[in-house]
């Protein structure tokens, strides 16, 4: 059974940075892909980050803000969030996929597996 656990979020101010936690219970060798994913009421849903063997790809939204990556000894991915502002308030939710993502890695509908998600508030 794949567990994918976020960990990080939180409340912080404009301008600043957080960094979230997805601890999968296996090897994330075994994922094709690992991907973030929010959602908020009032706002759009939208994948924001991605990353394969092969690289990583980042909604227009967040594109040099944030930062995928993974730590394969740990089993984990890391969502690195700088420069936030306060449309990034959001449910943040981490997904993966063992097999190569039918839509395409930044489509949410191509991923199997999710988290509970981790609450990430972006205020004064």
């Amino acid at each position: 059974q794949v567990q994918l656990v976020e960990s990080g979020g939180g409340l912080v101010q404009p301008g600043g940075s957080l960094r979230l936690s997805c601890a999968a219970s296996g090897s994330i060798f075994s994922f094709y892909a690992v991907g973030w994913y929010r959602s908020a009421p009032g706002h759009k849903r939208e994948m924001v980050a991605a990353i394969t063997s092969g690289g990583a790809n980042y909604a227009r939204s967040v594109e040099g803000r944030f930062t995928i990556s993974r730590d394969n000894a740990k089993n984990t991915v890391y969502l690195q969030m700088n420069s936030l502002k306060p449309e990034d308030t959001a449910v943040y939710y981490c997904i993966a996929t063992l097999r190569p993502p039918v839509w395409g890695t930044m489509n949410a509908s191509s991923y199997d597996y999710w988290g509970q998600g981790t609450q990430v508030t972006v205020s004064s």
